[in-house]
Protein backbone atom coordinates (compact mmCIF):
# COMPACT_ATOMS: atom_id res chain seq x y z
CA UNK A 1 0.00 0.00 0.00
CA UNK A 2 1.58 3.00 -0.86
CA UNK A 3 1.03 6.24 0.64
CA UNK A 4 1.11 9.79 0.36
CA UNK A 5 3.55 11.44 2.78
CA UNK A 6 1.46 14.97 2.48
CA UNK A 7 -1.68 13.11 3.01
CA UNK A 8 -0.72 12.25 6.54
CA UNK A 9 -3.26 13.19 9.38
CA UNK A 10 -2.30 13.61 13.06
CA UNK A 11 -6.12 13.60 14.36
CA UNK A 12 -6.36 9.96 14.63
CA UNK A 13 -10.16 10.24 14.74
CA UNK A 14 -10.85 12.52 12.08
CA UNK A 15 -9.03 10.52 9.82
CA UNK A 16 -10.14 6.75 11.15
CA UNK A 17 -13.89 8.40 11.07
CA UNK A 18 -13.37 7.70 7.37
CA UNK A 19 -12.75 4.14 7.42
CA UNK A 20 -14.74 2.12 10.30
CA UNK A 21 -18.34 0.96 9.66
CA UNK A 22 -20.56 2.14 12.15
CA UNK A 23 -21.61 -1.57 12.61
CA UNK A 24 -18.26 -3.03 13.54
CA UNK A 25 -15.37 -1.62 15.75
CA UNK A 26 -12.49 -2.44 13.44
CA UNK A 27 -11.19 -0.91 11.06
CA UNK A 28 -11.54 -2.40 7.76
CA UNK A 29 -8.20 -0.95 6.02
CA UNK A 30 -5.75 -1.95 9.02
CA UNK A 31 -7.54 -3.43 11.95
CA UNK A 32 -7.44 -1.06 14.18
CA UNK A 33 -9.89 -1.32 16.78
CA UNK A 34 -12.07 1.74 18.17
CA UNK A 35 -11.95 2.06 22.15
CA UNK A 36 -14.93 2.40 24.44
CA UNK A 37 -13.66 6.17 24.35
CA UNK A 38 -13.80 6.49 21.16
CA UNK A 39 -10.10 6.87 20.64
CA UNK A 40 -8.60 3.91 18.39
CA UNK A 41 -6.80 1.58 19.56
CA UNK A 42 -3.71 0.63 17.19
CA UNK A 43 -3.78 -3.13 15.44
CA UNK A 44 0.36 -2.85 16.96
CA UNK A 45 2.12 -1.43 19.65
CA UNK A 46 5.18 0.83 18.68
CA UNK A 47 7.68 1.25 21.07
CA UNK A 48 11.31 2.69 21.54
CA UNK A 49 13.43 4.03 24.35
CA UNK A 50 14.04 7.04 26.21
CA UNK A 51 16.53 7.78 24.67
CA UNK A 52 14.79 9.56 21.67
CA UNK A 53 14.97 12.61 23.90
CA UNK A 54 11.18 13.70 23.53
CA UNK A 55 8.80 13.77 26.01
CA UNK A 56 6.43 11.40 28.07
CA UNK A 57 3.63 14.10 26.59
CA UNK A 58 4.65 13.09 23.10
CA UNK A 59 4.80 9.00 23.96
CA UNK A 60 1.31 9.55 25.50
CA UNK A 61 -0.07 10.83 22.46
CA UNK A 62 1.44 9.46 20.18
CA UNK A 63 0.78 5.61 21.79
CA UNK A 64 4.23 5.03 21.64
CA UNK A 65 5.67 2.77 24.31
CA UNK A 66 9.08 3.06 26.49
CA UNK A 67 11.42 1.66 27.91
CA UNK A 68 13.72 3.69 30.11
CA UNK A 69 17.71 3.97 30.32
CA UNK A 70 19.74 4.39 33.32
CA UNK A 71 22.25 6.54 34.70
CA UNK A 72 24.75 7.28 37.35
CA UNK A 73 25.43 10.89 38.70
CA UNK A 74 28.30 9.66 41.62
CA UNK A 75 27.02 6.98 43.38
CA UNK A 76 23.47 7.46 43.06
CA UNK A 77 21.68 5.73 39.87
CA UNK A 78 18.51 7.58 38.37
CA UNK A 79 16.35 6.75 35.43
CA UNK A 80 16.62 8.69 31.91
CA UNK A 81 12.92 9.95 32.05
CA UNK A 82 13.09 13.12 30.08
CA UNK A 83 13.99 14.94 33.48
CA UNK A 84 11.13 13.58 36.14
CA UNK A 85 13.91 12.50 38.33
CA UNK A 86 16.63 15.35 37.56
CA UNK A 87 16.66 18.54 36.24
CA UNK A 88 19.24 18.96 33.24
CA UNK A 89 20.26 22.13 35.21
CA UNK A 90 21.29 19.73 38.17
CA UNK A 91 22.64 17.20 35.92
CA UNK A 92 24.97 19.66 34.27
CA UNK A 93 26.20 21.69 37.30
CA UNK A 94 27.08 18.77 39.01
CA UNK A 95 28.82 17.24 36.32
CA UNK A 96 31.13 20.55 35.74
CA UNK A 97 31.40 20.20 39.36
CA UNK A 98 33.35 17.08 39.00
CA UNK A 99 30.74 14.40 39.93
CA UNK A 100 31.56 11.48 37.07
CA UNK A 101 28.46 9.91 35.29
CA UNK A 102 28.40 6.49 33.66
CA UNK A 103 25.01 5.20 32.09
CA UNK A 104 23.19 2.06 31.67
CA UNK A 105 21.41 0.67 28.98
CA UNK A 106 18.39 -1.58 29.30
CA UNK A 107 18.25 -4.95 30.42
CA UNK A 108 16.54 -8.05 28.63
CA UNK A 109 14.24 -8.39 31.68
CA UNK A 110 13.34 -4.47 30.93
CA UNK A 111 12.87 -5.38 27.45
CA UNK A 112 10.43 -8.31 28.20
CA UNK A 113 8.29 -6.70 30.69
CA UNK A 114 7.74 -3.80 27.98
CA UNK A 115 7.00 -6.33 25.21
CA UNK A 116 4.57 -8.46 26.96
CA UNK A 117 2.85 -5.65 27.61
CA UNK A 118 1.96 -5.42 24.47
CA UNK A 119 2.03 -8.89 23.45
CA UNK A 120 -0.02 -10.16 26.32
CA UNK A 121 -3.12 -7.70 24.99
CA UNK A 122 -3.15 -9.80 21.20
CA UNK A 123 -0.84 -7.43 19.76
CA UNK A 124 1.94 -7.04 17.66
CA UNK A 125 5.00 -5.01 18.18
CA UNK A 126 7.55 -3.12 16.33
CA UNK A 127 10.32 -1.67 19.05
CA UNK A 128 12.68 0.88 17.24
CA UNK A 129 16.30 1.19 18.76
CA UNK A 130 18.96 3.79 19.99
CA UNK A 131 21.60 3.13 17.39
CA UNK A 132 23.75 0.90 17.57
CA UNK A 133 26.52 2.74 16.54
CA UNK A 134 26.62 4.11 20.24
CA UNK A 135 24.85 1.74 22.37
CA UNK A 136 24.89 -2.05 22.88
CA UNK A 137 21.03 -2.12 23.66
CA UNK A 138 19.85 -3.50 20.58
CA UNK A 139 21.38 -7.07 21.82
CA UNK A 140 19.55 -7.16 24.69
CA UNK A 141 16.10 -5.90 22.91
CA UNK A 142 16.97 -8.70 20.29
CA UNK A 143 17.34 -11.18 22.76
CA UNK A 144 14.27 -10.00 24.20
CA UNK A 145 12.37 -10.45 21.26
CA UNK A 146 13.29 -14.12 20.68
CA UNK A 147 12.36 -15.04 23.99
CA UNK A 148 9.05 -13.10 23.69
CA UNK A 149 8.46 -15.09 20.42
CA UNK A 150 8.66 -18.34 22.50
CA UNK A 151 6.21 -16.81 25.05
CA UNK A 152 3.87 -15.52 21.89
CA UNK A 153 4.52 -17.82 19.11
CA UNK A 154 0.99 -16.36 17.56
CA UNK A 155 2.58 -13.07 17.71
CA UNK A 156 5.35 -10.43 15.31
CA UNK A 157 7.51 -8.97 17.28
CA UNK A 158 10.09 -7.31 15.21
CA UNK A 159 12.93 -4.96 16.31
CA UNK A 160 14.77 -2.16 14.20
CA UNK A 161 17.88 -0.28 14.74
CA UNK A 162 17.67 3.44 14.30
CA UNK A 163 21.11 4.42 13.80
CA UNK A 164 20.56 7.54 14.93
CA UNK A 165 20.38 9.49 18.74
CA UNK A 166 18.35 11.48 20.66
CA UNK A 167 15.56 13.43 19.26
CA UNK A 168 17.58 12.21 15.15
CA UNK A 169 15.77 8.94 16.58
CA UNK A 170 12.85 10.39 17.93
CA UNK A 171 11.83 11.69 14.70
CA UNK A 172 12.23 9.10 13.33
CA UNK A 173 9.72 7.15 15.87
CA UNK A 174 7.75 10.22 15.48
CA UNK A 175 7.51 9.21 11.50
CA UNK A 176 6.70 5.53 12.33
CA UNK A 177 3.72 6.81 14.52
CA UNK A 178 2.77 8.94 11.40
CA UNK A 179 2.54 6.04 9.30
CA UNK A 180 0.92 3.80 11.49
CA UNK A 181 -2.09 5.95 12.31
CA UNK A 182 -2.27 6.55 8.30
CA UNK A 183 -3.09 2.29 8.06
CA UNK A 184 0.14 1.31 7.36
CA UNK A 185 0.87 -2.46 8.72
CA UNK A 186 3.60 -3.56 10.55
CA UNK A 187 5.83 -5.45 7.95
CA UNK A 188 4.84 -2.31 5.11
CA UNK A 189 6.40 0.10 8.62
CA UNK A 190 9.47 -2.41 9.26
CA UNK A 191 10.36 -2.11 5.70
CA UNK A 192 9.37 1.93 5.23
CA UNK A 193 11.52 2.52 7.99
CA UNK A 194 14.74 0.47 6.86
CA UNK A 195 14.42 3.10 4.25
CA UNK A 196 13.72 6.29 6.22
CA UNK A 197 17.29 5.10 8.15
CA UNK A 198 19.16 5.75 5.40
CA UNK A 199 17.54 9.25 4.49
CA UNK A 200 18.18 10.51 8.38
CA UNK A 201 20.67 13.72 8.74
CA UNK A 202 21.95 13.99 12.17
CA UNK A 203 24.30 17.14 12.63
CA UNK A 204 25.29 19.19 15.51
CA UNK A 205 28.48 21.58 17.60
CA UNK A 206 29.25 21.78 20.67
CA UNK A 207 30.43 25.09 22.73
CA UNK A 208 32.00 23.02 25.60
CA UNK A 209 34.57 20.97 24.72
CA UNK A 210 35.04 19.14 28.59
CA UNK A 211 33.70 16.50 28.17
CA UNK A 212 34.49 15.58 24.48
CA UNK A 213 38.09 15.88 26.09
CA UNK A 214 37.45 13.47 28.94
CA UNK A 215 35.44 10.67 26.54
CA UNK A 216 38.47 11.10 24.61
CA UNK A 217 36.42 12.62 21.12
CA UNK A 218 39.00 15.16 21.36
CA UNK A 219 42.52 14.87 23.06
CA UNK A 220 43.57 17.18 26.04
CA UNK A 221 46.10 19.60 23.76
CA UNK A 222 43.61 19.85 20.74
CA UNK A 223 40.33 20.80 23.30
CA UNK A 224 42.80 23.47 24.88
CA UNK A 225 44.26 24.94 21.62
CA UNK A 226 40.00 24.70 20.38
CA UNK A 227 38.55 26.41 23.71
CA UNK A 228 41.73 29.22 23.47
CA UNK A 229 40.36 30.15 19.69
CA UNK A 230 36.72 29.49 20.31
CA UNK A 231 36.85 26.11 17.89
CA UNK A 232 32.67 24.85 17.96
CA UNK A 233 33.43 21.15 16.05
CA UNK A 234 30.78 20.49 13.41
CA UNK A 235 30.17 16.76 14.59
CA UNK A 236 26.96 14.11 12.44
CA UNK A 237 25.59 10.60 13.06
CA UNK A 238 27.24 8.65 10.51
CA UNK A 239 25.63 5.52 8.18
CA UNK A 240 27.20 3.28 10.34
CA UNK A 241 25.26 4.83 13.82
CA UNK A 242 28.22 6.46 15.44
CA UNK A 243 29.46 9.90 15.94
CA UNK A 244 31.94 11.14 13.21
CA UNK A 245 33.51 14.58 13.35
CA UNK A 246 33.26 16.67 10.17
CA UNK A 247 34.83 19.71 10.34
CA UNK A 248 36.65 22.72 13.14
CA UNK A 249 34.78 25.65 13.11
CA UNK A 250 35.38 28.80 14.74
CA UNK A 251 32.79 30.88 16.93
CA UNK A 252 28.96 29.74 17.27
CA UNK A 253 27.64 31.55 14.93
CA UNK A 254 30.00 30.17 11.90
CA UNK A 255 29.01 26.92 13.07
CA UNK A 256 25.41 27.19 13.08
CA UNK A 257 25.90 28.77 9.44
CA UNK A 258 27.32 25.47 8.59
CA UNK A 259 25.04 23.42 9.92
CA UNK A 260 22.15 25.15 7.81
CA UNK A 261 24.59 25.52 4.77
CA UNK A 262 24.48 21.24 5.20
CA UNK A 263 20.97 20.99 5.45
CA UNK A 264 20.35 22.73 2.42
CA UNK A 265 23.11 20.60 0.36
CA UNK A 266 21.39 17.55 2.18
CA UNK A 267 17.57 17.58 2.07
CA UNK A 268 14.95 16.93 -0.20
CA UNK A 269 13.89 20.10 -2.00
CA UNK A 270 16.84 22.70 -0.40
CA UNK A 271 15.32 25.46 0.50
CA UNK A 272 11.82 24.36 -0.55
CA UNK A 273 11.87 21.38 2.27
CA UNK A 274 8.47 21.25 4.05
CA UNK A 275 8.85 18.19 6.37
CA UNK A 276 9.78 18.10 9.97
CA UNK A 277 13.22 19.57 11.94
CA UNK A 278 13.99 18.58 15.32
CA UNK A 279 16.22 20.59 17.27
CA UNK A 280 17.81 19.21 20.98
CA UNK A 281 20.22 20.92 23.31
CA UNK A 282 21.74 20.22 26.59
CA UNK A 283 21.18 23.05 28.71
CA UNK A 284 21.54 25.89 26.35
CA UNK A 285 17.91 26.88 24.74
CA UNK A 286 18.90 30.34 23.81
CA UNK A 287 21.22 28.60 20.90
CA UNK A 288 18.61 26.24 19.99
CA UNK A 289 16.40 29.10 19.45
CA UNK A 290 18.61 31.08 17.49
CA UNK A 291 19.43 27.94 15.19
CA UNK A 292 15.66 27.76 14.67
CA UNK A 293 14.88 31.27 13.90
CA UNK A 294 17.68 31.26 11.59
CA UNK A 295 15.98 27.73 9.97
CA UNK A 296 12.74 29.13 9.54
CA UNK A 297 14.39 31.94 8.06
CA UNK A 298 16.14 29.24 4.95
CA UNK A 299 13.66 26.89 4.63
CA UNK A 300 10.22 29.12 5.37
CA UNK A 301 8.16 26.28 3.96
CA UNK A 302 9.73 24.06 7.09
CA UNK A 303 6.55 22.26 8.46
CA UNK A 304 7.73 22.18 12.04
CA UNK A 305 11.09 22.73 13.88
CA UNK A 306 10.17 21.82 17.29
CA UNK A 307 13.41 22.27 20.08
CA UNK A 308 13.67 19.29 22.99
CA UNK A 309 16.04 18.94 25.69
CA UNK A 310 18.96 16.28 25.11
CA UNK A 311 17.92 13.58 27.47
CA UNK A 312 20.24 13.29 30.81
CA UNK A 313 21.94 9.29 28.84
CA UNK A 314 23.50 11.43 26.05
CA UNK A 315 23.62 14.63 27.99
CA UNK A 316 26.20 12.45 30.26
CA UNK A 317 28.45 12.64 27.44
CA UNK A 318 28.06 15.67 25.81
CA UNK A 319 27.75 17.62 28.71
CA UNK A 320 26.43 21.32 28.37
CA UNK A 321 26.37 22.85 25.39
CA UNK A 322 25.57 20.70 22.47
CA UNK A 323 22.99 22.13 19.74
CA UNK A 324 21.78 19.13 17.10
CA UNK A 325 19.44 19.74 13.90
CA UNK A 326 17.99 16.40 12.58
CA UNK A 327 15.69 16.61 9.21
CA UNK A 328 15.15 14.10 6.67
CA UNK A 329 17.68 13.80 3.26
CA UNK A 330 16.64 13.36 -0.14
CA UNK A 331 15.75 9.75 -1.18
Amino acid sequence: MMINRQDLFYDKSVFHKKRFDLASPFCSRCGEQRREDGGIMAAYGLSCCSTVDLSRQWAEERDVKLAYFHFFLGEKEYLDDFYESIRPEELYQRMLAGEMTRTSQVNVEEYKALFRSVLSKGRDLLHITLSSGISGSINSARIAAEEMREEFPERKVYVLDSLNASSGYGLLVDRAADLRDAGMGIEELYEELQRLVARQQSWFFTSDLTFFIRGGRVSKAAGWIGSLLNICPLLRVAEDGSLKAVEKVRGKKRVMDRILQKMEELCKDGRDYSDKCFISHSDCREDAELLRVELRKRFPKLKTAEIFPIGSTIGCHTGPGTVALFFFGRE
